[in-house]
């Protein structure tokens, strides 16, 4: 996300002991996941409208990934595309969550709480690449 709202979102966070690593699109991303130790990770905050790459690809291409994480980790969207269907296409692409910008600090807690208490595997309509 850009750079005030990454700083929102590490200070909410990190106000709640919660260690955050960030990523400036959803490139980077992917490629900080992927490089990490296995685990590594409890949950992945995901914008829908980075540049670079997108949200949506990045969390599938995420979910593409061989490790055995990848298909688990939490992937929840938080961004200003709120709309049921923008909802719908962040779901569809594996995250397990929504939460709606401007962040709503108690929102962002309980979802966190529950989706990294509850990792399951994910699935999406699209394709891996080989």
């Amino acid at each position: 996300d850009n750079p005030l709202n990454r700083e929102i979102a590490t200070a909410l966070l990190s106000d709640r002991k919660i260690a955050v690593v960030a990523a400036e699109n959803g490139r980077q991303g992917v490629q900080i996941f992927s490089e990490s130790d296995e685990r590594s990770f409890d949950a992945v905050l995901m914008d829908v409208r980075m540049p670079v790459m997108d949200g949506i690809e990045a969390t599938r291409a995420i979910r593409c990934l061989t490790r055995s994480d990848a298909k688990t980790v939490p992937v929840i969207a938080m961004t200003a595309d709120a709309f049921d269907d923008d909802i719908h296409r962040c779901l569809e692409a594996g995250m397990d969550g929504h939460i709606a910008k401007p962040i709503d600090p108690e929102i962002l807690y309980e979802v966190l709480t529950e989706a990294v208490g509850k990792r399951e595997v994910k699935t999406f309509t699209g394709s891996c690449r080989s």
